[in-house]
Order: C-alpha cells, then sequence, then structure tokens
C-alpha cells in the first residue's frame, strides 16, 4: 500500500483523489512507523521550503526519509526538499539529491512561474513510460531545481531546469501531476506501475 506523507505543507487531498481515479490504495502517514509499513510513499507538498521542513522535523519523517530504501515519489516542495538546500528562507533539506534550488529572476518574467507548460530531453526511467517530450503538465513554483546528472526532463521558464529528477529510490517531479489531467494520471500510474512490478525496476 502506498503512504502518502501528511504534514502541514502536504497537498494530501488532491493526491488522494488523483490516486482514487487510479483505484489505487493508499493511507495518509504523519511518523516514521507508520511510513515503515508502507510499500513506497508519495511526498507531496505546497507552499514554503522552510515551513515545510520545519514540520518534517517535528516528527522525525526526515530522518526517516534520508534512510529509507522504499520507493519515494516527492511532489513540487516534496521534490524541492529532497535537494540539500533552497534559498528560499534558507533552508536545509534533505541532502538526497546534491544541489541547491534558485528563485527566478522576477525582472525576467513573472514569478511564480504558473500553468501549464511542457516537457523536454526525457531520459530513460519507468517514471518516464509512454511519456513525450511534447506532453503538457501544470506548474505552480517560484523556485527551481538545477539541471544536472540526475534530470531526467527539463522544462524552461526564463531558464532550464529540472522538470522530473531521480536518484536511487527517490524520484521528483517539480510539476502536480494530481493537477496534470490524463499526463498527470500517466506519471502516478507509471510510480504504482514500478512499485508493485515483479521486478522492482
Amino acid at each position: 500500500m502506498i503512504a502518502i506523507i501528511k504534514y502541514k505543507a502536504g497537498n494530501t487531498a488532491s493526491v488522494a483523489n488523483a490516486l482514487d481515479r487510479l483505484g489505487a490504495h493508499y493511507f495518509f502517514a504523519e511518523t516514521p512507523a507508520e511510513l515503515e509499513s508502507a510499500e513506497a510513499v508519495i511526498f507531496p507538498g505546497v507552499g514554503h521550503a522552510s515551513s515545510a521542513m520545519k514540520s518534517l522535523e517535528n516528527k522525525g519523517v526526515d530522518v526517516w526519509l534520508k534512510k529509507t530504501k522504499k520507493p519515494v515519489l516527492g511532489i513540487c516542495v516534496g521534490m524541492q526538499l529532497l535537494y540539500e538546500t533552497s534559498t528560499e528562507g534558507d533552508t536545509i533539506g534533505l541532502g538526497i539529491i546534491p544541489g541547491s534550488l534558485q528563485k527566478f529572476d522576477e525582472s525576467k518574467a513573472k514569478v511564480p512561474h504558473m500553468g501549464w507548460n511542457r516537457l523536454k530531453n526525457s531520459g530513460e526511467h519507468p517514471i518516464l513510460k509512454n511519456l513525450i517530450a511534447k506532453n503538457y503538465l501544470y506548474f505552480v513554483h517560484s523556485f527551481y531545481a538545477p539541471v544536472t546528472e540526475y534530470t531526467l526532463a527539463t522544462c524552461n521558464y526564463i531558464n532550464d531546469f529540472s522538470a522530473i529528477v531521480a536518484k536511487d529510490n527517490f524520484i521528483g517531479v517539480q510539476f502536480h501531476p494530481e493537477k496534470s489531467g490524463s499526463v498527470g494520471s500517466l506519471i502516478l500510474q507509471n510510480f504504482l506501475d514500478l512499485v508493485y512490478s515483479p521486478e522492482k525496476s
């Protein structure tokens, strides 16, 4: 069963609705013990990175995430907190993926980056199955992750940034799959298939 991390910065309702549409079994988890009983974890997030990190730390979920070998899907701020740092509130993240998040340059375009945008430069990974570069997904964010060796797909707004990343058992998506229609459902289904496939891709 999938655990959705429930904390003060998690957009859990919309993620749960998206999993309902896919017929997936899930539960909400707030503690490391609850998370440990899951087969995989979805780590959603909205709002300010610093507040989100403090909420995780309050119940020791940050420590659990750093150690787990279970598949984890980070969404939006959930993806951002996988990184070492963010300039949003000088936040120290989980440090799972190397790099620091920066704020978009407000002198060049409106910030936050909000609305539909498409991916490019897709790599090879089970989360990308049947995804094509022209697919549009829904974004809402002011801070962006750098393009590095852990980037599976990029997007462009003001500059290129990481839209999908992966390292070991961790996957992160900057967009909101739960708000991205059929393409977002495809991403979530790919994660479910990864978790429940006999090969544990």
